[in-house]
Parts: structure tokens; C-alpha cells; sequence
């Protein structure tokens, strides 16, 4: 993975998060409520799988690729995440969000990169 893309990817998915891709989105948190929605796109884009940890919160959602974990959401969190790498899915990540916010999360992702 090169340290290009993904540092364009970030910056991608950080202009791309609003209330059109989290209802729990923040203009002072933009990644809350973000990581299922995020994996997804993150799957299409660079493949890999999707991994879940159990927080006091619920599920969250990220990346495993090339056996590397990539959490583009952690900044949502104040503490530490103690990460359990529990193999997830497609379907399972898209329990966190809906077709009409991951529509909008993919398209201005593409768009910002």
C-alpha cells in the first residue's frame, strides 16, 4: 500500500464525511458514526477485508489489507481502541449505515480524490 494513496484517501473520506454520510456526523467529530459506511468504501476502493471490534458503543467497523489493519475512523474516539480483529463483512458493515448514505459517501470520495 502506498503511503500516497492512502494519505489521499484520508484526506478524501475527511471532506467527504457530513450528516449526508452519518446522522451522528459533527463539525467538530466528522468521523462519528462513519467506520461502517468507511469500510465499505474502503473495500471498494482498495480490497482487502472487513474487520469489527466491540466497543461500550457497538460494533465498529475497518480495514484488514494485506494483513495491515487501517482505521480511518479512529479519530471519532477519545480513548484508545483495543482492537479485537474479528473477521466481518459487506453485510455486516452495512447494518451500520444505509444504501442512501454509502451512494453519496462512494461518489464524493471518488470525486475528492
Amino acid at each position: 500500500m502506498r503511503e500516497a494513496t492512502l494519505k489521499q484517501l484520508q484526506e478524501s473520506l475527511i471532506k467527504s464525511w457530513s450528516k449526508n454520510s452519518s446522522s451522528k456526523w459533527t463539525k467538530d467529530n466528522p468521523a462519528k458514526g462513519q467506520c461502517g459506511v468507511t469500510a465499505l468504501v474502503v473495500n471498494d476502493l482498495l480490497g482487502g477485508q472487513i474487520s469489527k471490534t466491540l466497543l461500550d458503543e457497538g460494533w465498529h467497523f475497518y480495514n484488514k489489507i494485506n494483513g495491515d489493519r487501517y482505521d480511518f475512523t479512529v479519530s471519532q474516539f477519545n480513548e484508545d481502541i483495543r482492537y479485537m480483529d474479528i473477521p466481518s463483512n459487506r453485510e455486516e458493515a452495512f447494518l451500520d449505515t444505509n444504501q442512501k448514505q454509502y451512494d453519496y459517501l462512494i461518489k464524493s470520495v471518488k470525486m475528492h480524490l
